[in-house]
């Protein structure tokens, strides 16, 4: 069940390929233990938002905090903090310079305002550097320390025949450790279960790949892990020697999420897990996502086009449109009062299993130029409910709140 607590924050996210804004100034928060869908059509920006929170990206601007810990930094606010203030220093010279006589002290002053925020902003972007390149290691240092604390007393009882075994066991979870990540606990189910497979490897040596990487030595504890977690998405031990192609869509993305979940994750992106399964493939899959969130305490960010799955199986879900975030709210409440133009265009389109209904069913079409005007107020994300944020401008604003009255 969801919690009062933040695990992820993701604040003013930005994620820019050239002049394309891909992700663009995007926050929101995911609580431990729950379910966050993310919703939009295809190029809108759900993907590259859940490869920025992994770090496959080094994001352009914005922030990624996890655990409170920040493990992702963009420096683009910063780097226009400064251009900002040499633009307004060169406005104030020029203003100053028509002067007669010219007020030197005023120019001195203007200076000084500029150094001291191009120095705050250097500050800001060597500070974020760090935490982007050194929370790993810190984590790392983290364990490491807890570690010797706990073996420590351990070796100081321990008889002389029990010694050897206490000392290679802290050996191997020592290797480990030294090689653990902060981001190791958020791990991604990509979107296509064959492209996402390496076909000349083992579903053993896919599944255990993680855990190598991370220092594990003993094949024996790592053939124990990848069975386990092989019967927990339901499939067989037997099917570890095994390659990808011998496996169905639907077993190969069971494949995935083991792969997933066997580095013990508190936080798993599911980027559209089920989009190229059948309907019924589809609904094993949620299931079975749904039982490893019960079983494991995990915490989902759900990436997917179909609404009625995402109404399904979030609890709070976010509708994104060209890189920006156009809707947020709990499911329910979502689905009851969609607000915003877009959110509404999105629920017309989605089909019933009744011919009646179809036939009479109209489409609501999405004219951004046509739906907001936004040339003298711009529009920012405001909450029109408790809980229900909409991105719109002071007008719209007061148009929603009428609506939900």
């Amino acid at each position: 069940m969801a919690s009062n607590e933040v695990l992820l924050h993701v604040e003013h996210l930005s994620q820019h390929f050239g002049s394309l804004k891909a992700v663009n100034d995007v926050s929101f928060d995911v609580m431990k233990g729950e379910v966050f869908g993310l919703v939009g059509e295809s190029g809108c920006g759900k993907t590259t938002t859940g490869r920025s929170i992994i770090k496959l990206y080094d994001i352009t601007g914005g922030d990624i905090y996890y655990k409170g810990i920040r493990i992702g930094a963009g420096l683009l606010a910063y780097k226009q903090a400064i251009a900002q203030a040499k633009a307004t220093y060169k406005a104030k010279v020029e203003e100053l310079k028509a002067q007669n006589p010219v007020d030197q002290a005023a120019l001195a002053a203007c200076r000084r305002e500029m150094q001291d925020t191009i120095a705050e902003q250097k500050a800001k972007i060597k500070a974020a550097k760090h935490d982007q390149e050194c929370c790993d290691k810190e984590y790392s240092a983290k364990l490491i320390a807890q570690l010797k604390e706990k073996y420590q007393p351990l070796f100081e009882s321990a008889s002389e025949d029990e010694l050897p075994a206490l000392k290679r066991d802290y050996k191997n979870a020592l290797r480990v450790a030294k090689k653990t990540k902060l981001v190791t606990q958020i791990q991604m189910i990509f979107q296509d279960p064959i492209a996402s497979l390496d076909p000349r490897m083992t579903v053993r040596e896919i599944i255990a790949e993680g855990l190598i990487i991370q220092g594990e030595r003993d094949k024996e504890k790592i053939n124990e892990k990848v069975y386990e977690v092989l019967e927990m998405v339901g499939l067989v031990r037997e099917h570890a020697s095994r390659y990808p192609h011998e496996f169905s869509g639907g077993q190969r993305q069971r494949i995935g999420v083991a792969r997933a979940i066997i580095m013990k994750p508190e936080l798993i992106i599911a980027d559209e897990p089920v989009s190229a399964l059948d309907v019924s493939i589809q609904a094993q899959v949620i299931n079975l996502l749904n039982e490893l969130r019960d079983q494991l305490g995990l915490t989902i960010i759900f990436i997917a086009h179909d609404l009625s799955v995402v109404k399904y199986f979030s609890d709070r879900i976010g509708v994104m449109y060209f890189g920006k975030m156009v809707e947020l709210a709990p499911s329910d409440e979502l689905f009851l009062n969609p607000l915003h133009p877009y959110t509404r265009s999105l629920l017309s389109a989605i089909p019933l299993p009744d011919p009646a209904y179809e036939k009479e069913r109209k489409r609501i079409v999405y004219n951004p130029l046509v739906e907001h005007d936004y040339s003298t107020d711009q529009p920012t994300m405001r909450e029109v409910k408790p809980g229900h944020f909409v991105y719109c401008n002071e007008a719209e604003y007061q148009r929603y709140l009428d609506v939900l009255k």
